[in-house]
């Protein structure tokens, strides 16, 4: 069992600017988070310009109120001086083979609806049948471990030239991606990022004719050539409740869910 690495964040750069920086990405003042703190807007100030040390109680407690995610936690902690509190297993550490086994279970449990676990850098840590059916006749170059989701989706040899509405898919990703940065500042997220969105976009893209019989859909969907149909997809992500490990709190269970009849009636056949 590691702790977590602290790419994000460096020491020097002390715990009260990075708690500003959190409250107000937070849109919280100075008086809000002291009441839901149990402080002061006074020690909420003399923590932010460096004349307090907070304790380690109050870092986790402000942490807790501006909801950081958990890897960031130990960046604030490192910050003010005390040692990470969420360790960082991995994922093959005997001690998470109940959340191995129980992810496994759960989007197997989704099939024939494509259901995937990727970690905090949209690597594929585990996929059910039907994402592997709906990725057919990409190129093995591209389904070397360690899969990538989004490079897989919006790769021109991947699942791009199939995708009908890449404009509209692609941007959906890319500003999932750009949140993504925003709150962790990982370095490998935002490599990734600067990959795939250099990545050309064909001129056609997001341009197919209107279907006759408009469909009216709940949410963007992903709409895909497979097989010589159209399938029209949604995605739903889920994630741990109140996480204490660093690894489990950067997983996220995505499932594509049928957005229209014909996709849900089609499901039921393609894994026979």
């Amino acid at each position: 069992m590691t702790t977590a690495p602290t790419d994000t964040v460096s020491r020097t750069e002390g715990v009260g600017p990075l708690l500003r920086a959190w409250r107000q990405r937070r849109r919280v003042s100075q008086l809000e988070l002291a009441l839901r703190a149990d402080s002061s807007a006074r020690h909420i100030s003399f923590v932010e310009t460096g004349r307090s040390r907070p304790s380690e109680e109050m870092v986790l407690r402000l942490a807790e109120h501006l909801d950081v995610p958990v890897r960031e936690r130990n960046a604030l902690l490192l910050a003010a001086g005390y040692a990470p509190r969420y360790p960082e297993t991995p994922l093959d550490d005997p001690a998470l083979e109940v959340v191995r086994t129980g992810v496994e279970r759960l989007i197997a449990g989704f099939e024939p609806y494509p259901a995937l676990v990727v970690d905090a850098t949209y690597d594929v840590v585990a996929a059910n049948r039907g994402v592997l059916a709906l990725f057919e006749g990409v190129p093995e170059a591209l389904l070397t471990p360690p899969l990538n989701a989004v490079r897989l989706t919006l790769h021109p040899r991947g699942l791009a030239p199939r995708i009908r509405n890449l404009r509209e898919w692609r941007g959906h990703l890319l500003e999932q991606m750009r949140r993504n940065i925003a709150l962790h500042r990982s370095r490998r997220l935002r490599a990734l990022y600067d990959e795939v969105a250099a990545y050309p976009v064909p001129d056609a893209a997001g341009r197919e004719e209107e279907p006759a019989e408009p469909v009216a859909y709940f949410a963007l969907p992903m709409v895909v050539e497979h097989r010589g149909r159209t399938l029209s997809f949604v995605s739903s992500i889920a994630t741990f409740n109140t996480p204490m490990d660093v690894t489990v709190a950067e997983l996220a269970v995505e499932t594509l869910l049928p957005a229209d009849p014909a996709t849900a009636a089609y499901l039921q056949t393609w894994l026979d």
